[in-house]
């Protein structure tokens, strides 16, 4: 099939073609019915939001998996207007901040969702709820619509489709940008990187919020003609199931899924499904190894990110540990940040480990063209990652001697918790608010198996004690701590640390994690009470860390 050059050919391409292209528990249309469907909504977003001086074609969506995310996605394509991906984890004043930062004229969402906004300033915000009669009715009078029949204006390639989030160092998560032309190029080359078929079907059960499911199985199925299903939000029980009920022979997944997955009792049938792959990032080697032999299924390792200025790709020869290597046409680099200058590769002792940290690891930079397409409203964002000309990932590597690539680490105070990311400002700014801690330091430890886990440093006011259910209560009443925010270990200090300049000792913090002489206390499982963390557990995290081949220092 020949390449199109946008999203809303895509879409178009999808008329006419009876075959069953989008299903989940409750639905099922053929690939006709989602262009008809998409057709609709271009018709009635065109309507709500007519070109107007200073006002953006942007709408947002606050959805589970339901057919109408991508309904909606394919009517901004058609439409010529762009979608904002909105967290339902985020909360108040924050997820406030995202609509409006984003300049979201529509908000598509859910009964179940509607609580989030209760009392949120969103003046002039048009809101729709799929799931009532009045939206329903709403959509009758364009029923007849055909794709392409309702443009807010021209659509192009270089049309700005996705502002898809991404936290920084500074706090405020930044919308990255993708152009229709970005997105049908990025779906084209999975195509034929897998070797995707019209017979496939895409399972996407990550939420699509995020770009691991629109970029990385949304765009190659649609691209491909393939088939979706989806599954509202990600449930280990229900996978295989699933797969078996769609006929999925393809996913995406990021971090921890995968080890959901195998903590799912073992079945006889665990291998009678008719899946080929899995593609995503942070599985780990070790449970990658655990996956394939339970259920027979390869998992495909890759690195990229919303913005996408760098890739990197599995190839046959990537050894154990490491990543892979530079996607083509990418220009990667590792290099220290101050200098510029090319880290030596890495050394290795005989058991693994990496011998000369000190100078091979470096920030990743892309010194070639990058498909990177911006930030919205944040040139300040922009000329960092483009700075002197290349591409700063904000992510540590080392490579080996043959160009292999090894993930190290984050430059900046990121914490990414359950594939996503989080930004360590925000936290620290609303644990502050409890009124017995002095002083307040969150940092990542990491995760035994993918990602990081949050852990916080407190120094009490004179004369406090620290109080774990007045400090559970206090993070229950904080109405912006989003879900994956609450941290896991708190330690409790005279005093934070700091270095020479005044600044919180953030890296000797990180080197210690749990494993201190200062009291700590921790959830055994998220939205627990808090409790000490005993030796008893400390052996316990120690056994669980080696048994994915990971530490919980760095």
């Amino acid at each position: 099939m020949r390449g199109a050059d946008t999203v809303a050919e895509l879409v178009r391409r999808q008329w006419d073609d009876h075959r069953i292209g989008l299903r989940d528990e409750h639905h099922t249309l053929t690939h006709h019915q989602v262009a008809a469907g998409a057709a609709a909504r271009a018709a009635l977003l065109v309507d709500l939001m007519p070109p107007r001086p200073g006002c953006e074609p942007h709408l947002g969506l606050l959805l589970d998996n339901t057919p109408e995310y991508p309904l909606w996605l394919s009517a901004a394509a058609l439409a010529g207007a762009a979608v904002a991906g909105i967290n339902p984890t985020r909360r108040g004043a924050e997820l406030a901040r995202d609509i409006r930062h984003t300049d979201c004229r529509v908000l598509v969402t859910q009964r179940a969702h509607l609580p989030l906004l209760d009392g949120l300033p969103l003046p002039g915000l048009r809101v729709l709820v799929t799931d009532t009669d009045a939206y329903r009715e709403l959509l009758v009078p364009y029923g007849s619509a055909r794709p392409g029949d309702a443009r807010l204006g021209p659509v192009r390639p270089g049309s700005r489709f996705l502002l898809s989030f991404t936290s920084g160092s500074t706090g405020a998560p930044k919308a990255a940008l993708c152009s229709q032309g970005r997105l049908a190029a990025a779906g084209a080359s999975l195509v034929a990187h897998f070797g995707v078929r019209r017979d496939d079907v895409h399972y996407v059960c990550m939420p699509m919020f995020h770009g691991n499911a629109v970029i990385a199985d949304w765009a190659p199925a649609l691209a491909a003609g393939a088939g979706v299903a989806l599954r509202a939000r990600f449930s280990a029980s229900r996978f295989l199931p699933d797969v078996r009920r769609f006929g999925a022979t393809y996913f995406t997944y990021v971090g921890r899924a995968v080890q959901y997955l195998l903590a799912t009792p073992p079945d006889p049938d665990d291998r009678a499904h008719p899946l080929r792959l899995g593609f995503g990032t942070e599985a780990g080697a070790a449970d990658a190894a655990r996956f394939r032999e339970r259920f027979g299924v390869p998992l495909v390792e890759g690195y990229g990110s919303s913005e996408g200025g760098a890739a990197i790709q599995r190839t046959p020869d990537t050894p154990a540990g490491a990543v892979g290597r530079a996607a083509p046409g990418d220009d990667l680099a590792v290099v220290d940040a101050e200098t510029g200058a090319e880290c030596p590769p890495a050394r290795f002792a005989a058991t693994g480990g990496l011998l000369n940290a000190a100078e091979a690891v470096g920030e990743l930079v892309n010194r070639g063209r990058s498909s990177f397409e911006g930030y919205w409203r944040n040139p300040a964002a922009e000329a960092a990652r483009l700075r002197g000309g290349w591409y700063w990932t904000g992510d540590l590597f080392y490579r080996d001697a043959d160009g292999h690539l090894y993930f190290a680490g984050r430059t900046d105070d990121r914490l990414r918790v359950d594939s996503e990311n989080l930004a360590a400002a925000m936290i620290e700014r609303i644990l502050a608010r409890w009124d017995r801690a002095a002083g307040v330091a969150v940092y990542a430890v990491p995760d035994p198996v993918a990602g990081d886990q949050v852990m916080a440093a407190l120094a009490l006011r004179e004369g406090a004690v620290f109080d774990p259910e007045a400090f559970g209560a206090f993070l229950a009443a904080q109405p912006d701590l989003g879900t994956k925010m609450p941290p896991r270990f708190v330690r409790v200090m005279p005093e934070l640390p700091l270095t020479a300049t005044n600044k919180v000792h953030r890296v000797g913090l990180r080197g210690a994690a749990f494993l201190c002489e200062d009291p700590v206390w921790w959830r055994p499982s998220p939205g627990t009470p808090y409790e000490p963390l005993t030796p008893e557990a400390k052996a316990g995290l120690r056994r669980e860390y080696a048994r994915h081949d990971r530490s919980p220092t760095p």
